[in-house]
């Protein structure tokens, strides 16, 4: 139990969840276009999504350990890593072996769908195998980590739509833009604690590009953002007028403006705006997908 528990710990497997918001709302729109979903690819999709989305995170507390990052960093529940290699719970090597086991059946899932759909899936598949390899090294190291995880939401959408039903639709590459905004949105606080770490060992999130300051009064952007799309979308066909309920997020949003205006210092202090931006973005996206179902 207590292996078990190291492991989940390593796969952060609360936050899984931002995947399974991204499917579920594939599968929504794929129900309210057509009035019906595939049981059988839908658990698959939720199952090699997960394993795609435990092998980046895996990864990155590999690179992260071999760069000294997470030795650097204080670790809280957002930030920082999980802990288990410098706290050696687990070994650098097993970590690196299960990151790559993880995306192998990430990608077996994947070539399985493009036997059945085609080139397309290929696509993204592609796209997701070799970004997730790079993701701690190049690509982040670019400044490129909250559009990766963007493009990476908005392709889960639309790649589980795609799946359903063999079609691109305008509306799942809308809704793809919004829950991938809601991703980056936690990714942008949560880097925030480990600005110095970061730059110390040479990465370059958008946090340290643009200054702690001038990050943090952008930080509202993500959520007006978010939020006028999904209103956007109700005049463009993309979402519904029951996708208004999204905004029920919106005393989340807000304490999570309020604490980063609060200017905060230490990890622990920032622990409040990455508490409600996590919030904020998971009941966003978890009821945008059941608004579209009605």
């Amino acid at each position: 139990m207590a292996l078990l528990s190291s492991w989940l710990r390593a796969i952060r497997i609360r936050f899984l969840l931002a995947s399974v918001i991204a499917v579920s709302n594939g599968l929504a729109i794929a129900y309210w276009k057509f009035g019906t979903i595939d049981p059988l690819y839908a658990g698959l999709t939720y199952a090699g999504v997960a394993c795609l989305h435990a092998s980046v995170d895996l990864l990155n507390d590999y690179w992260d350990h071999k760069r000294g990052i997470d030795s650097a960093t204080t670790r809280t529940k957002f930030s920082g890593g999980t802990g288990v290699l410098p706290e050696n719970i687990l070994t650098p090597k097993a970590v690196y072996a299960a990151g790559l086991m993880f995306l192998i059946l990430g990608g077996a899932v994947g070539a399985y769908f493009v036997a059945i759909r085609g080139v397309t899936v290929a696509v993204i598949l592609g796209f997701a195998v070799v970004a997730i390899y790079f993701y701690s090294t190049s690509i982040v190291n670019s400044g490129l980590g909250e559009l990766f995880v963007a493009i990476k939401g908005a392709m889960i959408v639309l790649g589980t739509f795609f799946v359903q039903t063999g079609l691109i639709d305008p509306a799942a590459i809308f809704v793809g833009t919004i829950v991938g905004l809601l991703s980056a949105t936690v990714l942008f606080v949560n880097s925030f604690p480990d600005f110095d770490a970061d730059r110390s060992k040479g990465r370059r999130t958008l946090v340290i590009l643009m200054g702690k300051r001038k990050a943090a009064q952008a930080f509202p952007v993500f959520i007006i953002a978010a939020y006028a799309l999904i209103v956007a979308g109700i005049f463009l066909g993309f979402t519904k007028i029951y996708s208004l309920a999204s905004l029920a997020s919106l005393p989340f949003a807000v304490k999570a403006a309020a604490a980063m205006r609060n200017d905060p210092k230490t990890a622990q202090e920032f622990v409040p705006a990455m508490s409600a931006a996590v919030t904020y973005s998971r009941i966003t996206g978890f009821v945008l997908a059941v608004s579209l179902l009605f």
